[in-house]
């Protein structure tokens, strides 16, 4: 079988047992203080903080390297008021019944209704397209992606774990259907929007549900 694989070295660090413990300790920590934020500050946040989260998100692993995600960052104020209008008209319909009772009772300790002010406060909203093909943007050829929905979901976990570390609050919007957002942001026919992610530093003081992640034992088992 022919084929065009050509490996090229890198410098891959090896850490002792020991480094390895104290570093995935501190990266556990980091990310276990992450919360999800429903009020935000105003207060501005560096286009560049958000160019790099981006970029680290765009390290994650991927179907064949196709990379199938595309980010589109919105920080113009009167875009963002035409996210939450078309948002908040989604979220009636959700909350008025479309989502069912069971739903909508597990919602209750969050505190959440139709209502997103979020959408305008936060200064950025990063909202992920999952591109369930390729398309070439010159003869319109396209091409296919391969785990369309595990390589994005993957990179939007990259995302976020990059605005946590740069101390950044966020949130994980998901209006249903959510195809407003290809419309507003002009985005192609291959692309479908699969969440908003919210970025900004939080109101204070900050509030957040009190509850529970599961312990390890509850997650995982060692064989």
């Amino acid at each position: 079988m022919t084929t065009n694989y050509a490996p090229i070295e890198i410098d891959f660090p090896h850490r002792t047992p020991l480094e390895s413990a104290k570093r995935v300790a501190e990266f556990e920590e980091m990310l276990r203080s992450r919360r999800t934020i429903r009020a935000f500050s105003p207060d501005p946040v560096p286009q560049t903080v958000i160019e790099t989260a981006i970029r680290a998100a765009g390290a994650a692993p991927s179907g064949a390297n196709k990379q199938p995600w595309f980010f589109v960052a919105v920080g113009d104020p009167a875009l963002k008021a035409q996210i939450r209008a078309a948002a908040e008209e989604e979220e009636r319909a959700f909350y008025g019944g479309k989502a069912g009772e069971e739903w909508l009772d597990d919602l209750k300790v969050f505190g959440t209704d139709a209502n997103k002010p979020f959408l305008e406060i936060a200064p950025w909203l990063i909202v992920v397209f999952q591109q369930n093909y390729g398309l070439d943007p010159q003869s319109g050829e396209k091409s296919k992606h391969y785990y369309v929905q595990e390589s994005v979901g993957l990179a939007s976990g990259f995302l976020i774990a990059a605005l946590h570390y740069a101390g950044l609050a966020t949130l994980t919007h998901t209006p249903s259907p959510m195809k407003f957002l290809g419309e507003l942001l002009g985005r192609p026919q291959n692309e479908r929007a699969v969440m908003i992610v919210v970025a900004g530093f939080p109101e204070r003081p900050v509030h957040v549900p009190a509850i529970a992640r599961k312990p390890l034992e509850a997650i995982a088992d060692f064989r």
